[in-house]
């Protein structure tokens, strides 16, 4: 009879990149998926998203919660309907500035609902597939960010041995894309985009980071857009 496996918690947004990291994480733990609908453009399609991944990696659990906070409190493109979503640019120099996809603060609060799972699961680990490399420039993707916040969970929680663990922070799109295929990570069934639900735009921050790291990993995006662009033209 095999022992049992301990358990993690993986933040699933339904995007690539936590898909390759609840990859990572189902490979070596029962694994359980929290996921959040805030106001978000996109939210029914990263829902279904992130059930579709979820269910492909064989997760013990899924916890859906709802919050309403980034909608009302505004201020980002993506839960803000008076902010455009931007296309971006065309010179492909993305995560120069914090752009207006930015959802204040919203990774400290993603991360304390899983802390508080995990207390209750009794699992010891909390993936969350953020990356600093290539990306957008969010400040809640630094690394410093999340060795600030284990200090937080370790002197916050019953045994403080909650590990927060971020295995592509460092990693490029490019990097991502080929450990999710080695993986067999279920890429198809993702949704990067910040504003199409039924087809993906190709033209926003997101789209473009995804679409540039498949064509330098050599690889095929299934999913389907209205644009591809590559480089810093369009197709």
């Amino acid at each position: 009879m095999s022992a049992a496996r301990s358990k993690a918690v993986v933040s699933l947004s339904g995007g690539m990149d936590s898909c390759v990291c609840a990859a990572l994480a189902a490979r070596d733990f029962d694994a359980y998926a929290i996921h959040f609908s805030y106001g978000q453009r996109t939210e029914a399609r990263e829902l279904k998203a992130a059930q579709a991944v979820a269910a492909q990696l064989g997760f013990r659990d899924f916890l859906h919660l709802k919050t309403d906070l980034f909608r009302r409190i505004g201020g980002s493109a993506l839960t803000d309907a008076g902010i455009g979503v931007p296309e971006a640019p065309e010179d492909g120099q993305i995560g120069a500035e914090i752009p207006v996809t930015y959802v204040p603060f919203r990774n400290a609060h993603f991360l304390s609902a899983a802390v508080s799972w995990a207390e209750v699961l009794g699992a010891q680990r909390i993936y969350i597939g953020a990356v600093e490399q290539d990306s957008s420039g969010y400040p809640d993707c630094r690394p410093a960010y999340y060795e600030a916040f284990q200090q937080l969970v370790r002197r916050g929680t019953k045994e403080g041995d909650i590990e927060i663990v971020t295995p592509l922070i460092h990693l490029r799109k490019k990097e991502i894309v080929r450990i999710g295929l080695e993986l067999g990570a279920p890429l198809h069934l993702t949704w990067s985009c910040y504003s199409g639900e039924e087809t993906a735009c190709g033209v926003c921050e997101s789209c473009v980071l995804r679409l540039r790291a498949f064509e330098e990993a050599g690889a095929q995006d299934r999913i389907p857009y209205a644009v591809r662009r590559r480089g810093t033209g369009r197709e």
